[in-house]
C-alpha cells in the first residue's frame, strides 16, 4: 500500500509540475506594419471630370441607383475611391457606407476585381489594366425605409438626397479639385430644390454644370411631389416640400417673418457669403428629421403643420435662423482644426462654441428680431438652457471645450444619465456665455455696442466670399478686443476650457432679467413637451416619463435617482392611484411642504416594487422674469428687438435733422 501511494503521490507532482510548465508558457505574436493603401489628399487638380448619374425615382422601395464614370490618368496603375466619412456639419465620422450596397466596377464594360481596404473601410481600391482609360461604378444606396433602420431620405411624397451618401471620389486630392458632372432622375411631375448651377431638365431628367466635389456635397437635394418655392429677397428662396398640398398654406404676415429673417441676418452680419441661398424645408413626419448647414443652402425638417398652425408651433421653428446663422459661422469662418482637404481626414472637434455656441445665441436672436418665433419663446429657451445647468452635475468634471468631443464620443447616441455624462453642451452653454459677451460690451460701451459689432468684424469680412477663412482662439479674443477692451482671453478660457464654473447665468442678469422658478412651464418648454408627449419633471423629481407611464431619463442625484427610478422603469400607481400625468403632478403638489412621501408601486422586469420618494418642493419649470421697471427696456431686450427697423428709424431720425 505504501509503495501504491508514493506512486500516486509521484503522479500528482508530476501533473502539477506539468500543468505548472503549461501556465508558465505565453506565446506573444509581433505586431505587424498596419497598412497605408490609400493616399493622402494633395491641392492638384483630378484629370478630366467624373459623370455621376442617379436614378431617384425609386419610391416605392426607396433606393437611389448610381453609375458613376471616373476618368483615369494615363498610365495610372491603381484607382481608389472612396465615400466620404467625416461630413462637415457632422462633427464626426457619420457617413452611411452600411447603405452602400451591390457595388460593381467595370472596365470597358467588363467587371473588374476589387478589394475594399482592411484599414480605411471606406476606400475601395481597383487595380488598372495597362491602357484604362475610365473605371464605371455602379452601386445602390438603400434609404431606410424604417425609422429604426436609420435617418429616412426617401419617402412617397419628398426625398433629400445627399451626395456624400451615394458618390465615391478618387483619393489623393482635395475635394476641391475634383470635378463632377451631376445628373439625376426624379418621380414624374415632382419639384426639385437645390443650391447647384445650370440646372436643365429633360422629362424627369435633371442635369446641372460640373462643380467641384467639395461644393457638390455642399449643395443637397429637396424635392417632392408637393412643393412650393418662395422669393425672399437678396437672392434668398424658401423651397418647402410637404407630406399634404394643404401643410404649404403659409399667412402672408408669417412668411414675412422669413423675409424679415433675411433682413436681419444683413443687418447683423454686413455682408453674405452666397450669390444665392435656398432654404431646403420639408414639412413632414414621414421623411426624417434634419437640421444642417451648407454654405448656398440648409436641410430643414419641421413638424408637418408648423405653419398651418403657427402659435402651437412656436418653439420650433429655431432651425432655421440657426442654419441660416451658418453660412456665415461656421461655413465662411471655421476653426482651423476643423477645417480638412478631403471628407477622409478627421476633423479635430475645436472651438466648437464659436461654430455652434454662436450660431445658436444667432439662431435665437434673430429668430426673435424677424418674428419666426415670439420674444418669449426665446425667453423660455434661455430660461430652459439655464435651468439645466442648474442641475448639471457634469460641469463639475467636464469643461464646455470638452464636450465639442462628444459628437465622436458617443455618436449622439441616448445616455443613461446624461446630467452627469453631459452632452454637446458646447450649443446652449455656448450660446449663454456669448449672451453674457453681448451684455458686457453693452454695458461697458453704454450701449454703443454688442455682440453685432462682431459680428460684422469677424463674420462679415469679404462680402461675396462663399469659401472658407479659418481661425483660432487668438483671433476670436483678438476680434472681442478690438469692439471692447476686456480680458477677453480670460473670460472665453474660464468659462469654456474650465470645468466647475458656475451656473451660466451672467447674461440674463446682466440683461436685466432673473431665472426663477413656477409650477408651470414656460412658452418654449411648454410647446416642446407636448410634442415630445412626455411628463417632464427634470427639475422636481428628476425623470421623464412618457405616456405609458416609463422613465425614459433620469437626472444624476435626483430623488428619482436615489429611489433608483431609472431609465425603463414603469411607474404603475402614484398615492394608491393608476399612473397618469395628472396624477403624478397632483401627488407632487400635494407633498409640497409636508412630510409624507410620494409612493409609487414600479415595474422593472419582473420585479414589482413599492418605491417611496421623499420630495416636497412641488413642480419646478424655468422662467426668464423681468427684474426692476416691467416697462422699462433692458439689455436683453434690446438685443432681441429687431435691428433693421432700430437701422430704419435711425436712418430716418438723420435724414429729418
Amino acid at each position: 500500500m505504501l509503495k501504491t501511494s508514493l506512486r500516486s503521490t509521484a503522479a500528482l507532482a508530476l501533473a502539477a509540475l506539468s500543468l505548472s510548465t503549461a501556465h508558465a508558457e505565453r506565446s506573444m505574436p509581433m505586431a505587424q506594419p498596419v497598412p497605408h493603401n490609400v493616399p493622402d489628399a494633395q491641392d492638384k487638380p483630378y484629370p478630366g471630370v467624373i459623370t455621376l448619374d442617379i436614378d431617384a425615382s425609386d419610391t416605392a422601395r426607396g433606393v437611389y441607383r448610381v453609375v458613376e464614370t471616373v476618368p483615369v490618368a494615363a498610365g495610372a496603375t491603381r484607382l481608389t475611391l472612396q465615400l466620404p466619412q467625416w461630413i462637415p456639419g457632422h462633427h464626426s465620422p457619420s457617413g452611411t457606407i452600411d447603405q452602400l450596397n451591390d457595388v460593381r466596377f467595370f472596365i470597358d464594360g467588363k467587371p473588374v476585381k476589387w478589394w475594399r481596404d482592411p484599414v480605411e473601410i471606406f476606400a475601395f481600391h481597383i487595380d488598372l489594366p495597362a491602357g484604362t482609360k475610365e473605371v464605371v461604378a455602379k452601386f445602390v444606396h438603400t434609404s431606410p425605409v424604417a425609422g429604426g433602420e436609420g435617418r429616412i431620405s426617401m419617402t412617397q411624397e419628398m426625398l433629400n438626397l445627399q451626395w456624400d451618401r451615394m458618390s465615391l471620389y478618387p483619393a489623393g486630392h482635395y475635394t476641391r479639385q475634383i470635378k463632377f458632372k451631376p445628373t439625376v432622375t426624379f418621380p414624374k411631375g415632382w419639384e426639385v430644390a437645390t443650391a447647384l448651377d445650370g440646372k436643365k431638365v429633360d422629362g424627369q431628367k435633371v442635369t446641372w454644370d460640373v462643380i467641384d466635389y467639395e461644393a457638390l456635397v455642399d449643395s443637397p437635394i429637396f424635392a417632392g411631389a408637393y412643393f412650393k418655392r418662395f422669393d425672399l429677397g437678396r437672392g434668398v428662396a424658401m423651397n418647402a416640400v410637404a407630406d399634404k398640398a394643404e401643410l404649404l398654406a403659409i399667412k402672408p404676415e408669417h412668411l414675412d417673418s422669413y423675409k424679415a429673417l433675411v433682413e436681419e441676418a444683413w443687418a447683423t452680419f454686413g455682408a453674405q457669403h452666397f450669390d444665392h441661398y435656398d432654404f431646403l424645408l420639408a414639412l413632414t413626419d414621414r421623411m426624417g428629421g434634419i437640421g444642417l448647414e451648407h454654405h448656398r443652402s440648409s436641410e430643414n425638417a419641421m413638424m408637418p403643420k408648423s405653419w398651418t398652425e403657427w402659435k402651437e408651433h412656436d418653439f420650433a421653428r429655431n432651425v432655421i435662423s440657426h442654419e441660416y446663422s451658418h453660412s456665415w459661422d461656421g461655413k465662411f469662418r471655421r476653426s482651423a482644426q476643423l477645417w480638412t482637404p478631403d471628407f477622409r481626414e478627421p476633423m479635430r472637434d475645436n472651438l466648437l462654441w464659436v461654430y455652434e455656441g454662436q450660431t445658436q445665441f444667432w439662431g435665437y436672436v434673430l429668430a426673435a428680431r424677424s418674428g419666426i418665433q415670439s420674444k418669449e419663446a426665446i425667453l423660455g429657451a434661455f430660461a430652459s438652457n439655464a435651468g439645466m445647468f442648474t442641475q448639471w452635475p457634469g460641469r463639475e468634471w467636464r469643461s464646455v471645450e470638452d464636450t465639442t468631443f462628444d459628437p465622436i464620443i458617443s455618436g449622439r447616441r441616448p445616455k443613461p444619465y446624461a446630467s452627469i455624462n453631459r452632452n454637446e453642451d458646447y450649443y446652449v452653454e455656448g450660446a449663454l456665455m456669448w449672451l453674457e459677451v453681448d451684455q458686457i460690451i453693452r454695458e461697458g460701451t453704454k450701449g454703443a455696442k454688442g455682440l453685432d459689432d462682431f459680428a460684422k468684424a469677424f463674420f462679415g469680412i469679404k462680402n461675396g466670399d462663399w469659401g472658407e477663412v479659418t481661425y483660432d482662439f487668438a483671433e476670436v479674443a483678438k476680434t472681442l478686443n478690438g469692439i471692447y477692451a476686456y480680458d477677453w482671453a480670460t473670460f472665453l478660457d474660464t468659462h469654456m476650457n474650465q470645468p466647475g464654473q458656475p451656473v451660466p447665468l451672467g447674461g440674463i442678469e446682466k440683461g436685466g432679467y432673473k431665472l426663477v422658478w413656477k409650477d408651470t412651464p414656460n412658452p418654449y418648454d411648454k410647446g416642446r413637451f407636448a410634442a415630445g408627449k412626455s411628463l417632464v419633471l427634470t427639475h422636481s423629481l428628476g425623470v421623464t416619463i412618457d405616456r405609458e407611464g416609463k422613465v425614459t431619463s433620469t437626472r444624476w442625484d435626483s430623488p428619482a435617482f436615489n429611489a433608483a427610478l431609472v431609465t425603463g422603469v414603469k411607474i404603475l400607481s402614484v398615492n394608491g392611484s393608476a399612473y397618469g400625468e395628472d396624477a403624478m403632478k397632483a401627488a407632487i403638489t400635494a407633498a409640497k411642504g409636508n412630510d409624507k412621501p410620494i409612493t409609487l408601486i414600479t415595474q422593472r422586469g419582473d420585479k414589482v416594487s413599492t418605491i417611496n420618494i421623499d420630495y416636497h418642493d412641488g413642480l419646478r419649470y424655468p422662467w426668464l422674469e423681468k427684474q426692476g421697471d416691467a416697462k422699462s427696456v433692458a439689455g436683453l431686450d434690446l438685443l432681441l428687438a429687431p435691428k433693421r427697423l432700430a437701422a430704419n428709424a435711425g436712418g430716418a431720425k438723420a435724414k429729418g435733422k
